[in-house]
């Protein structure tokens, strides 16, 4: 009876200490990039809405982008008529980010806008790696 005891504690010990848990599923880590991505869109989301005093969105956008870009985004929003980072004279509901992969010190993170009525609208976002600013915003190739 005694081993019987020490078996049923140890496997209980292993229980508690997750090591006998029915394995979770593994949910993907987002990337750096992927974090960057998100960060900026959330936080010029909060800037556009009026949620953050302290930053208007040109200020987001000069925190998180290269100048370069920032000024194809001006020039983007005069010729369209629409708020250049999301693609349209309003905001989305949601949105969610991908890497879509890194070569030659940049990567591509797909950002999917989710619209009320169930429309989505897809930006790909060109990150540096070496310090992970945005250099590149484009609709995605045809």
């Amino acid at each position: 009876m005694p081993r019987i005891r020490t078996a049923l504690a140890a496997v209980s010990s292993l229980a508690l200490a997750g090591l006998l848990a029915a394995p979770a599923h593994a949910v993907p880590q987002r990337t750096r990039a992927e974090d960057q991505v998100n960060a900026f869109f959330g936080q010029y989301r909060d800037a556009v809405l009026g949620q953050t005093p302290n930053q208007d969105p040109l200020e987001v956008r000069q925190e998180f982008l290269t100048t370069e870009l920032n000024n194809e985004l001006s020039q983007w929003a005069t010729s369209h008529q629409a708020d250049p980072i999301f693609r349209a004279q309003n905001g989305p509901n949601d949105w969610s980010v991908k890497d879509e992969g890194s070569g030659a010190g940049h990567t591509t993170v797909i950002l999917t806008e989710d619209w009320a009525g169930g429309k989505t609208t897809v930006v790909w976002y060109q990150v540096r790696l070496a310090d992970l600013r945005i250099d590149g915003l484009q609709d995605p190739p045809a």
